[in-house]
């Protein structure tokens, strides 16, 4: 017995990227991490020499267009990293606050 499978494709328009990508929200997903976090010294008014809140969508989604939100949460540098003081967040978080950039700072 002999089994054949083939695949064939007239363009590269004919292939067809089959991944499935969430699309992440600030409401179901950068929220989370930012309560989780950032809020102890980000609350409004902000603590613990903190320069500005992160409680709402528009004081994220500002801090990460103007005030370099994501370069700070990937610094490896404990003097520049956030959160201050604390662990470095796990790379995951990170890289869900990158992703929510990329996909065009959606906030529902």
């Amino acid at each position: 017995m002999m089994l054949l499978i083939g695949c064939t494709a007239v363009s590269e328009e004919d292939l067809v990227d089959v991944t499935l990508i969430e699309v992440v929200t600030f409401n179901e997903d950068v929220k989370p991490i930012i309560d989780n976090n950032c809020i102890i010294c980000h609350s409004n008014p902000p603590q613990n020499g903190a320069p500005m809140p992160l409680v709402s969508y528009d004081n994220v989604k500002e801090a990460v267009q103007n005030r370099n939100l994501i370069g700070r949460i990937s610094s490896e540098d404990p003097a520049f990293s956030m959160p201050f003081g604390g662990p470095r967040l796990p790379q995951n978080l990170i890289d869900m606050v990158i992703q929510w950039n990329e996909d065009g700072l959606i906030e529902e």
